[in-house]
């Protein structure tokens, strides 16, 4: 779990690593936040260095981790 409250503008484009309820995980990175949701980047072509560029899935903190 990722506590939304403790991020800084320094944890975007920090990688994750998103668990699904049956154990899948996939790894993203940071795009933004709100008060709900971490929007995580986790397809980019590969071109993680232009990972703002691309969409980013609202996703459920409880569901992150730290890479």
């Amino acid at each position: 779990m990722i506590d939304v409250k403790l991020l800084e503008k320094k944890d975007e484009g920090k990688w994750v690593i998103y668990t699904n309820s049956v154990g899948k995980k996939e790894e993203g990175k940071i795009k933004s936040w709100n008060e709900k949701w971490i929007f995580v980047v986790y397809n980019c072509a590969d071109e993680w260095d232009n990972y703002r560029d691309y969409t980013a899935a609202a996703t459920n903190p409880n569901d992150l981790s730290w890479k």
